[in-house]
């Protein structure tokens, strides 16, 4: 038996109401470009527009014009969708509850989550949605996961509660140390004053 090997999120469809509450949410508060639409290959009642979400992956939403928004949250149950996080800059992440408040949408302000800093809040119809900021850029030729992966060896190894910047930048420290070469014997800490 062997496994099926994934590669990435190719997209995520999201059952909407009315076309123009999906492009108003999608695009003009989130700034995804709306690059295509067709109508829904399973349902000719429903149409299906394609977001970028910045990656060049796709956000998709069914549509269908006999629905008006309903902002009740989504139900949290047991194999159901929890939230939707989405990657922000910090230049981004820092803007992001001013820019939420001018709208009047509740948020849950900053959310301080060791590795990465977060902020919640619901779109038009009640899916629970998350932006989220790295607080670091992984080495030249590391992706974020190899960075998790060693700061969550080393918090565990100290025994620490949650991964933190500490642990970060160890890990990074470490993937440069293990993947960059030096013409040094000897790549230790040093005090050059």
């Amino acid at each position: 038996m062997k496994k099926i090997q994934t590669q990435g999120v190719h997209h995520i469809t999201i059952n909407g109401a009315d076309r123009q509450t999906s492009i108003d949410f999608w695009e003009g508060v989130l700034g995804m470009p709306f690059i295509f639409e067709q109508p829904n290959l399973d349902n000719p009642n429903e149409g299906h527009l394609y977001f970028d979400p910045g990656d060049g992956r796709l956000i998709t939403i069914f549509t269908n014009e006999d629905l008006k928004p309903d902002a009740t949250p989504v139900p949290e149950a047991v194999g159901s969708l929890h939230h939707l996080a989405l990657n922000v800059s910090q230049a981004t992440f820092w803007q992001i509850a001013a820019r939420l408040d001018v709208r009047g949408v509740d948020h849950s302000g900053p959310v301080d989550r060791g590795f990465m800093d977060s902020i919640y809040f619901r779109d038009p119809l009640g899916l629970r949605l998350e932006l989220a900021s790295y607080r670091f850029e992984p080495p030249e030729g590391c992706r974020h996961a190899e960075v998790m992966i060693e700061a969550h060896k080393i918090r565990v190894a100290r025994g620490d509660h949650h991964i933190d910047r500490e642990h970060l930048a160890d890990a990074i420290e470490l993937l440069v140390e293990l993947k960059q070469n030096s013409l040094s014997e000897d790549r230790s800490s040093r005090n050059a004053y």
